[in-house]
Formats: C-alpha cells, structure tokens, sequence
C-alpha cells in the first residue's frame, strides 16, 4: 500500500486527467471519481497497476461521494489531497438560460465541489492536515456573453475556496483554487471555431495543455514555496485577465 492518497474529480478527461496522471507518476495512489466508468476504465489501463482506484460515482450525490471517500479510505488510507476538476461549460445567455440548464451547471460546478470537499475535509480532520485544489476559471473574471452561468458558477466556486480556506485553517487544511484560461481539451476541440476565437483573444495566443494546468496543481499540493498558500486563487490564463 502506498502512504499517500489523492481523490481526483472529473478523472476521466481533461485536466482531472492530467492531475490523476501527474499524482499517479509521482507514487501516490489516487481515487479517480467520475460518472464515466468506461473512460475510468481506459485511463486505468495506461497507468501502474495499484496507482488507480475507480470510483464511478455522480459527484452531486452525497451517499455516493461519502460511501466512495470510504471505500477509498478502506484501501488507500489517508487522504492527503482533493482536487476538484469536474466541471461543465454548455454555453447560456440571459434570455435563454432556463431552469433546467442551470441546475444542471450549478448541481455539477458548485454543489459537487461542496459535497467532495465536504467529504474530504472530514477525513483531512481526523489526520489534522490536508490539500483541497478547485478548478475555477477565467470566466469568473471575465464577463463572456454565452457563458453566463457556467461564469457564474466558476465565481461561486472562487468564494467556496476562500470561505473553505478560512474554515479549515485551523484544523491545517489549505484549500486554494486554479483558473485556467484555454485549455486543449477534448471538449474544447467539439468546437474548434470557439476554441479559435479565445486563442486569438488571449495575449499568448495558445491555448494551455491539461499537463500545465496539472503541474500547477501540483504545485499547489507539493510545491516547494506553496506550503504557506490558501484561500488564493492562481490563473492561468496566458494573459487574459491581468489584475
């Protein structure tokens, strides 16, 4: 068994991906949860046998977040850090948002960051530290039209970071939170001409790659210097929020 455990959301592509591979590359045993078990599957395949632990659980569902954080206790022991990547981004305007679609992104976007991080922190308690990292965005800066509540729901999810990192301090437990800009990611590539758009938009004009945003992540966790960081948010945005 090895001595360090990672929980992992939105596992099974993108930057929750990169982060799993990144944890995985580095010895610790990571608990994968996504509502993709075949994309679970296939990851787990190209990785170290025993680095992976699926747990194929919808992270708005609180019994079955609280009953994977047990499972993954049961075989990885304790849990040192979280890393909350699963999010969605349809795009929404004012005048045609409904209620539906906007449950939908906030159920996903912000409940399942509270309840993950809601499930992790108890464990991280019991130990007396831990690392909680949210995946925010640059649209929680910057007003984007047709993203009007997927913005939204990244903006929540900076004031959780802060209010979970003014919480948990003293039970030693930093939470801080990333804000990527472009990302090439497989979702990003279903719309090639909007992807186009933003790259030309942003002062580096590249979008970043999953691994970048991993490495950041990382660092957040391990990072030599990073150890005295919470409640901040860091973007990585290639330039297109400048503050």
């Amino acid at each position: 068994m090895r001595s360090r455990c990672a929980l992992i959301t939105g596992a099974a592509s993108g930057i929750g991906r990169a982060c799993l591979q990144k944890f995985a590359a580095a010895g610790w045993v990571v608990g994968a949860l996504d509502r993709d078990s075949d994309g679970l599957d296939a990851v787990a395949r190209r990785l170290e046998p025993g680095s992976l632990i699926p747990l194929a659980v919808d992270a708005t569902d609180a019994p079955s977040v609280a009953a994977a954080l047990a499972e993954l206790a049961d075989r990885a022991g304790p849990l040192l850090a979280c890393v909350n990547a699963a999010g969605i981004y349809p795009p929404s305007r004012l005048m045609t948002a409904d209620t539906s679609l906007y449950r939908r992104i906030f159920d996903i976007n912000v409940l399942g960051t509270v309840l993950v991080s809601q499930a992790a922190a108890a464990a991280m308690i019991e130990q007396r530290g831990g690392t909680i990292v949210n995946v925010a965005s640059v649209d929680a800066f910057v007003a984007t039209p047709d993203q009007l509540l997927y913005g939204a729901s990244k903006a929540a999810v900076l004031h959780l970071t802060r209010s979970m990192a003014a919480d948990l301090a003293q039970h030693g437990i930093r939470v801080t939170a990333v804000a990527p800009g472009p990302v090439d990611t497989e979702g990003m590539r279903t719309k090639p001409e909007r992807l186009q758009k933003i790259i030309e938009e942003t002062p580096l004009h590249r979008a970043a790659s999953p691994d970048e945003i991993a490495d950041l992540v990382w660092w957040l966790v391990e990072g030599r210097g990073a150890q005295y960081i919470t409640g901040e948010t860091v973007v990585a945005g290639g330039g297109v929020v400048m503050r």
